[in-house]
Order: structure tokens, then C-alpha cells, then sequence
């Protein structure tokens, strides 16, 4: 428990204020006891309130929550206070959210990525609701006279049957914020939820839909200049000497100022900065290799057969295993470097003062940017502030935080705040791509077409592990090798939705059919005996579970009515990523002698599914980007340039050729696993898979569309 901050104490007296004092329940996120706290506005200008995150009830009723984690649209600002407003039997339409600002002392994983918001939180935020419950329970009993057991709650709302009394959570918020929560605290049972698992729409639709300001792009500040930063336009170079003589006497435009790799243009409007660089004379120097894609396809095949490769996992005699077979099977799949393109480019808002700094922007690591704030200003974290704004998208792409450092460098040079905003070609250029993988396949069977052996090597371009050694079919292969191998180039490359599965999951999927058929059987079954067989006697530990994953395959096989539909064309994929498993069927239909993709069945298992039309939306989105991508996404280099810098170059794919996406979610009671990212990675697969049926000619590498077999589809 630590002392508010002078920023988070002036938020509190604001909600206070607004509240007309009420209750305030602090909850330790690291924690998930809920403890309340007396708070009047002394207290709080005295800086004597502790706590780390808050439920409040106003005496208005109104039920307010802040969420510390980033939104970037997967809905966890609805999410949140929707299990709240379950544990509490809160009327939802008295419950508000409020972004956290970053807190180290007050939240714990300030964080957006890897799925994990809601799993993290889940428990936490549902003590928090029910000691907000018992504590408004006792006392209206205190105050009626009556036992706290003959007291329910509803809508937001206190009853006593017996005696008719009855009243709104304000009225008693006061006073159950003087007595002291339980250590221990009962959760409602799962099947009497009268909100999780229903539709809500997420709470911030208006302001999107009328253009509030609640993006990075939407944040201004009176005073403040904007700046266009001119980066190296070919990975391998390094800045050698800038003339910007022309730049600085262009209209509007108050200072070039030069940094690290950089050159920014600094002024009073983005259109007139933006001017001003194209008239910038910079001259680069090599300072690595200029790397083309066809020197990257020859890496590949060098490192393929002849790379010192790191051993991830190794089961059995694999050499006996192959050497024995009474077949082989092996392929290579291939996946290029991908951008993340996010709706709302990077941009950030820096004001490095002489007493501190202040950052406000979209971020999914805002202590990152944070510490390299630190870093460049030598100020302690404890005198930098940073404000999180909702993202026009992030993929990934923001957990990095060049584009905020770039904001405090240019600030500090400047002497102002100034924020920093990228083009769409700067944001597709900029790096931070997905990296560029290569797969090699190889599986034995035995004279029964009994899998006894199976190898993957995985080759990546600044990948640091390319593979997920634990994951399926590890545990289910008596045999099993699992290796990689890194090129160290200087393209840079960061997290892409779902990272690495989000093409290892397709590679895989793929393969496993081409197993499957060499061995005569059906997709599905073939998964489901690999399955047993880990489930009966797993060949060492694995970090996914049997029965989740088999569930999905038997779920998605029945809702799409698997190899039972004619004139339709099905391919089946499966994966288990970030703690979730995702089992779904594409359906081709051949019209006018050409292949079509028609539909995605999906079944999904990420447990208890919290806003139904939130998780539908991450499902649907996962499907199409996963599809899209795996179709059309394509990112290709000459000399260390991208060629690729702007959407007239990436194709995506295009309303007309978005199938219909059928969900199905495992209705196991199980606490939610997260959905922001596991419901791409299968989608490559079945889609690949399902143009083979149609088509009998395999789709190895992406995207798809330079493939002989998917040409003249699209």
C-alpha cells in the first residue's frame, strides 16, 4: 500500500467530490483481499489515503471503477467492471469506468498483451465487488435492525423482505465504508451470474462513433508543438550529416533538431512539419548489411541445412525413429515479415519540464516508456508521469516504445512539450515487423501409419525462438525433435498478434493434415488418437491440457457437421495459445470453377466468457485478421528499403472476401483464460486446408496469393 501521488490524489478528489463522499474501496492488485477505506477530502489533501486500485459508490449511486490496463480493443474496459458489477449486484447502468494512469505502487501488470488482463484481474475484481456487497449488507442491518443474512441485494439495491425496507447502495455507502471487510470473502457460484455472459454493448461506442477524443491522435494540448521525424530509410544505415537550412525557413516550422538516428522537425502544425522534412538533405552511411528478400529466402535455405541450431526439445531415439519408418513425410512452410498497421499510427505527447515529465499517449507498456524517459532525462520515475490513452489498435506494435522515446528526445531538445505523430508510410515502414519464419517439417510412420517420430526445425529473422516446443503434438510423439536457428539482421522485429503461433499455428496445422492423409486418415481423428495417446502416456511434460484441446476439436467437428456437407470443401486447424484453445473448420465452395471461402466455424474454450458480444468481436476479428493475412500480407525488402509503404501496396483483405465466421464457446465454468489473441492462429490452417480439399494442391507458404495454387482466385 503506498501514498497517493499528487496526480492520482487529484483524480481521487475529483471522484470524491462527485460522489459526495461515500464509499471507497481499496484492492491490492497484487492481492485479491479488498479492504475499504474512510476518505474525506482532507484525508485526501493530506495525502494520508492508501490504497492501490478502487471501487467507489457514490451517493448517487454511482458505481465507478478504474481499470489500470491499456484498452486497445479487447474490451477490457467493459470487461472490467462487468464482473464487478456481477460480484456486487450492481444495476449496469450506474457503473462507470475510469482509465488508470500508470502506478507502479498502486496496480500491479500495467500491461496489454499476451491475453493476460482478464485472467490477471478476474478474481481480484470479484472480491472487490463482493466486500463492497457484504459491506453495504452489514450496514443496512446495522441501521434496519435486522440479521445481515435476511438482506438481498439486486439492481443496485438493498431489501429486507420481512419489514418492506429497502434502498439504494448511496444511501448506506458512508457508513459501510466505516466498518472493516472480511479477510475472507464468498464469491457468488458461477451459474447464478445474472450479467457475465451476457451482451453488453462496450461503454466507450458512443464516444467512438461520435468522435470523442479518446484516441493518442485525439489528445492536445494548448501551447504544445507537433513534430515529424525523418528515420533511416533503409534498415543498415546510420545518419552521417543534415542540412536543414531549407526546413527550418519553411512557414511555421520553430526547430530541426537531431537525435540518436533521427531528425525531427519540430513546429506549430503536422501538415507544415511534414512540408518541411521533405526539403531536409540528409546524407546515411552503411552500418550493416542492406538486406533484400532474396537474401532472405537464400538465408533461410543456408541456415535450414547447415545453421547451428539450439535444441528446444528432444524425446526418444528420433534417428532411430525416421531410420526406421516405413515413410517419411516432409515440407517447408514460409511466412513473410509483416507490419502491424494499426488504424491509428504511432503518435505520442511529451513535456519534459525542469521539474519533471509528463507523457500521455497511446501505449500497451506505459512503465516502458516510462523508464526510458528516465533514462533520457536522468529525472526518477517518481517525477515522470504518464497518462494512457485509449489505441486506435496495437497488435503488438506498442508494446514497443520507440515512438515515446522519440516524443521525450524531441522535447527535451526543443525545450517544449511537443507531440510526436507518424505517417501512415512512417508507420509502415518503421519496423518492428513481424519476423520472417521458415519451417521444416518432417514426420515418420510406422507399417501400421502409426506416428513414431516428428522433427521441426525453425528458422527466423530476429524470431529468438521460432517455435513452441511444449505445445501440440509434443507429449503425443514418442519421438520428437524440436530445434531452431536465428539470423541476426537489421530489420528490426517485435511481437505480432499472437507471436510466433500466429504462423507456427498454420505451418503446423497444415502439416499435420499432410500426415494425416499419408497415413490414410481422417484430420480429426487423426488429432483426437495423438490426443489419447499424449493423454494416456504424455512423452514428457507439456504446457497445454488434453481434454481442453480435444473438447474444441469435438465441438468444431459438430457444429460443422464435419465431412458430412456436400459440395462443400472442409479443412480442420486447432491451437492452444496464451492459455486458450481455439478449434476452427474453413469451408471452400468451388463456383465458377473456382475455389471460394465461404465460412469459419469456430469453437472457442477460453472458460467463463465474461461480455458475450465483446468475445464474439475478438473471435470474429482474430478469424479475418488471421485469414487476411494469411491470404494477402506481405511485406518485402531491396536493399534494406521496404517496398511496401502504405495500403495501396499491403493488400488486406477486402470486405467482398470476409467469410461468415459461426462461433460456438465451451461452456466449462472454468476462470477466463484470455481471448485477444488465440483465435488468429488456427485460422491459416483451416483455411490452407480447406483449398487442398478443393484444389489437391498444398499452400506452404504466405501469403497464399503468391502461391501457383491461389492464383486467379482473388
Amino acid at each position: 500500500m503506498s501514498t497517493l501521488n499528487q496526480t492520482s490524489r487529484r483524480d481521487f478528489m475529483k471522484l470524491a467530490a462527485a460522489a459526495g463522499g461515500g464509499l471507497f474501496l481499496g484492492f491490492n492488485w497484487s492481492d485479491t483481499n479488498a479492504a475499504p477505506v474512510v476518505v474525506d477530502a482532507k484525508q485526501i489533501a493530506a495525502g494520508s489515503v492508501k490504497f492501490n486500485s478502487y471501487l467507489s459508490i457514490g451517493s448517487d449511486n454511482i458505481i465507478t471503477i478504474v481499470s489500470p490496463n491499456p484498452e486497445i480493443g479487447q474490451g477490457i474496459k467493459t470487461a472490467f467492471p462487468m464482473v464487478v458489477a456481477e460480484e456486487l449486484d450492481a444495476d449496469w447502468k450506474l457503473v462507470k469506468t475510469v482509465q488508470g494512469k500508470l502506478d507502479n505502487a498502486a496496480f500491479e501488470r500495467q500491461v496489454t498483451g499476451g491475453s493476460g488482463a482478464v485472467p490477471h484481474s478476474w478474481e481480484r475484481l470479484r472480491k472487490a465487488g463482493a466486500t463492497a456487497r457484504h459491506l453495504l449488507v452489514n450496514a443496512a442491518a446495522a441501521k434496519w435492525g435486522v440479521p445481515a443474512a435476511e438482506i438481498t441485494t439486486a439492481d443496485s439495491k438493498l431489501f429486507h423482505k420481512a419489514s418492506g425496507k429497502s434502498a439504494g447502495y448511496g444511501e448506506f455507502a458512508e457508513a459501510a465504508g466505516k466498518l472493516t471487510a472480511p479477510t475472507d470473502i464468498k464469491l457468488k457460484d458461477e451459474k447464478s451470474f445474472k450479467l457475465i455472459g451476457q451482451s453488453v454493448r462496450n461503454v466507450d461506442n458512443k464516444n467512438i462513433a461520435t468522435g470523442k477524443p479518446l484516441f493518442g491522435l485525439d489528445f492536445y494540448r494548448e501551447g504544445m508543438l507537433f513534430a515529424i521525424i525523418q528515420r533511416p530509410k533503409a534498415f543498415g544505415f546510420k545518419l552521417k550529416s543534415v542540412d536543414s537550412a531549407a526546413a527550418k525557413a519553411m512557414p511555421g516550422i520553430v526547430d530541426v533538431v537531431t537525435f540518436e538516428n533521427s531528425v525531427a522537425v519540430v513546429g506549430k502544425s503536422t501538415w507544415q512539419c511534414k512540408k518541411a522534412r521533405e526539403v531536409l538533405k540528409i546524407e546515411y552511411e552503411k552500418a550493416a548489411d542492406l538486406e533484400s528478400s532474396e537474401d532472405h529466402n537464400r538465408i533461410f535455405s543456408n541456415l535450414m541445412d547447415n545453421g547451428e541450431a539450439t535444441v528446444r526439445r528432444k524425446n526418444g531415439d528420433v534417428e532411430a525413429a525416421f531410420k526406421g519408418a516405413a515413410k517419411v513425410i516432409k515440407a517447408e512452410y514460409q511466412c513473410p515479415f509483416l507490419p502491424h498497421s494499426p488504424l491509428e499510427p504511432m503518435n505520442f505527447f511529451a513535456h519534459v519540464r525542469e521539474d519533471g515529465v509528463e507523457l500521455v499517449g497511446p501505449t500497451q507498456t506505459p512503465d516502458r516508456a516510462r523508464e526510458a524517459a528516465s533514462k533520457i532525462t536522468g529525472f526518477p520515475v517518481e517525477k515522470i508521469s504518464v497518462e494512457i490513452t485509449r489505441q486506435g489498435g496495437g497488435f503488438g506494435r506498442r508494446l514497443s516504445a520507440d515512438f515515446a522515446i522519440e516524443a521525450v528526445h524531441v522535447s527535451k531538445l526543443a525545450k517544449a512539450p511537443v507531440k510526436v505523430i507518424w505517417t501512415r508510410e512512417d508507420d509502415m515502414t518503421g519496423g518492428t515487423y513481424r519476423p520472417a519464419v521458415r519451417y521444416r517439417f518432417e514426420a515418420a510412420l510406422d507399417k501400421n501409419n502409426e506416428l513414431i517420430g516428428y522433427k521441426l526445425r525453425g528458422v527466423g529473422i530476429n524470431s529468438g525462438n521460432p517455435t513452441r516446443e511444449d505445445n501440440f503434438p509434443s507429449g503425443s510423439v514418442d519421438n520428437l525433435l524440436i530445434d531452431s536457428v536465428e539470423h541476426k539482421s537489421a530489420i528490426t522485429t517485435g511481437p505480432w498478434r499472437a507471436p510466433i503461433t500466429n504462423f507456427l499455428a498454420y505451418a503446423e496445422q497444415s502439416f499435420i493434415d499432410e500426415v494425416a492423409e499419408a497415413a490414410g486418415k481422417d484430420p480429426v481423428q487423426f488429432r483426437l488418437a495423438l490426443l489419447e495417446k499424449a493423454k494416456k502416456s504424455p512423452a514428457g511434460e507439456v504446457k497445454y491440457d488434453v481434454d481442453r484441446m480435444i473438447a474444441v476439436i469435438k465441438l468444431a467437428a459438430e457444429k460443422s457437421n464435419w465431412g458430412k456437407k456436400k459440395g462443400v470443401h472442409q479443412g480442420f486447424s486447432v491451437y492452444f495459445s496464451h492459455r486458450s484453445y481455439v478449434a476452427q473448420v474453413g469451408e471452400v465452395v468451388v463456383e465458377k470453377g473456382k475455389p471460394a471461402l465461404k465460412n469459419i466455424i469456430a469453437a472457442v474454450d477460453c472458460g467463463i466468457v465474461i461480455n458475450k458480444s465483446g468475445s464474439l468481436q475478438q473471435v470474429r476479428g482474430g478469424v479475418v485478421d488471421g485469414v487476411g493475412h494469411a491470404m494477402f500480407g506481405n511485406m518485402t525488402f531491396k536493399a534494406g528499403t521496404p517496398d511496401q509503404s502504405n495500403f495501396n501496396g499491403f493488400r488486406l483483405i477486402r470486405m467482398n472476401e470476409i467469410p461468415e465466421v459461426d462461433v460456438h464457446f465451451v461452456d466449462n465454468g472454468i476462470s477466463p483464460t484470455g481471448l485477444g489473441e488465440p483465435a488468429l492462429p488456427p485460422a491459416g490452417g483451416a483455411v490452407a486446408n480447406a483449398f487442398y480439399k478443393a484444389t489437391k494442391q498444398r499452400l506452404r507458404n504466405q501469403p497464399f496469393i503468391n502461391e501457383e495454387a491461389f492464383k486467379g482466385i482473388s
